[in-house]
């Protein structure tokens, strides 16, 4: 069979948007392919070793995440050369430019010989092949200088998985589904609010360093109550909790591509985004509601269009559904990632 060996700064039970693609496509691609992959242990309860999947995982460090995070690049190089001598696989994958692809970079610069200084631009003049989410990242690895053979293979949604009725409940409800980070712009929600009648209120699915800012905005606009921080959600939680919503919103100040989305296209929801970054594929008004990055003033006016009109919203919600279904659903994604991508390095 042949051998894969997987690079992630995190996998499971850390997922985002990253590790989600790693299983999906490993999970349907296991019968042809054997997976390892070296991570970050961050947790000490974790087991060091275990299979997930298709993927045997392989953790480093000492439970402390800032430690295992800047010793990954280093300890994971190590490991690297220890696994390729036993299994001797035929495709490093690196996912994302993080501290964990960064292993394979050094562990590869030592199979060269020498250590001849190590940067992202570097790296990428060391990469076969490169595959991005989005045209955005593939500009802009062109920029970092990269010139070898590049594929867009956007990451997806389990259409099926998502799929399902709306859940009966009063008012109407927001949902936002990700960290609580700048970039996902969840303060210019909270202002949007305060200019949207009392029975819409904003769910938070998600966990992050703005937490305390956004509490204390909240409270400042008077809109606390209508502001729910629901913490961290398992990803198998997330279709009944999109179900039992009325709009998914993330006006991203930036975006690789952004999963999110997609999966809110499946659920049925209307979508409130930005076209920011890797969002600009996908996010047009045929199929979700665009507004201007750092606009509250937009935010509200598309949340009322929503709800003003059930018809056209019904509408735009189907083609979102059927692009979802042609384009991002993971099982044509697997396919395009083994026929483009694995097919080719296995015969290189």
């Amino acid at each position: 069979m042949k051998k894969v060996l997987i690079f992630s700064l995190a996998y499971y039970p850390r997922v985002g948007g990253a590790e989600v693609a790693i299983k999906e496509i490993t999970d349907r691609l296991g019968s042809e392919y054997s997976f390892d992959l070296i991570t970050a242990l961050f947790d000490r309860a974790l087991p060091r070793k275990e299979q997930i999947g298709a993927v045997m995982v392989h953790r480093l460090g000492v439970g402390i995440p800032l430690f295992d995070k800047l010793w990954l690049p280093w300890g994971g190089a190590l490991y690297a050369r220890k696994l390729h001598k036993q299994n001797g696989y035929g495709v490093w994958w690196c996912m994302m430019a993080t501290f964990g692809s960064g292993a394979a970079y050094i562990a590869k610069i030592i199979r060269w010989g020498g250590l001849i200084g190590l940067s992202w631009w570097l790296a990428l003049r060391r990469t076969q092949m490169l595959t991005v989410i989005s045209s955005y990242l593939a500009e802009r690895a062109k920029v970092y200088g990269y010139k070898g053979s590049l594929e867009i293979i956007p990451n997806g949604v389990d259409v099926q998985k998502f799929s399902g009725a709306p859940v009966a409940h009063g008012g109407v409800v927001l949902i936002h589904t990700g960290r609580l980070v700048h970039k996902n712009a969840v303060d210019d929600i909270i202002c949007a609010l305060k200019l949207l009648p009392q029975e819409v209120r904003l769910r938070l699915f998600g966990i992050g360093p703005d937490f305390p800012k956004l509490c204390a905005l909240a409270k400042k606009l008077g809109v606390e109550a209508r502001v729910e921080f629901m913490g961290f959600v398992d990803q198998a939680q997330l279709p009944a909790l999109l179900h039992a919503a009325d709009i998914f919103i993330r006006p991203s100040r930036s975006e690789g591509m952004g999963n999110s989305f997609i999966e809110a296209f499946a659920a049925g929801l209307p979508v409130i985004a930005t076209q920011k970054g890797g969002l600009k594929d996908y996010i047009t008004s045929e199929v979700a509601w665009p507004v201007e990055k750092d606009s509250p003033l937009q935010i509200a006016a598309a949340v009322e269009a929503i709800v003003r009109n059930p018809q056209a919203t019904g509408r735009v919600v189907e083609n979102a559904k059927q692009l979802a279904a042609r384009k991002y659903d993971w099982n044509l994604l697997a396919r395009a990632m083994r026929e483009k991508v694995f097919a080719r390095l296995f015969h290189t």
